[in-house]
């Protein structure tokens, strides 16, 4: 599972299109891999996806500032798309 890159792109002169969101994660195991790889990403300079949201935010609710906060706060809001890879055939 790879959290896939942003899939909206703004054109010159255009509003920004409506950015999908993710399926809502019940496993919390597949949350932590999800939200760990977007942290990655975050540290290597990707851009937050929690700006975007920035009106939806409650002002009284401090903002997180390690990557690992806003990854897992990025993965909560369905902000990053991931990928499931299909199960391996077992090997005999």
């Amino acid at each position: 599972m790879l959290p896939t890159e942003d899939p909206t792109e703004v054109v010159e002169g255009e509003e920004p299109a409506e950015r999908p969101k993710a399926p809502p994660i019940e496993s919390r195991f597949l949350f932590v891999d999800v939200a760990a790889m977007r942290a990655k990403q975050l540290r290597r300079g990707a851009r937050p996806r929690l700006a975007d949201e920035a009106e939806a935010l409650d002002e009284h609710r401090p903002s997180p500032h390690k990557a690992e906060r806003i990854a897992m706060e990025e993965v909560r809001r369905g902000l990053v798309l991931y990928d499931i890879p299909p199960p391996k055939a077992p090997t005999r």
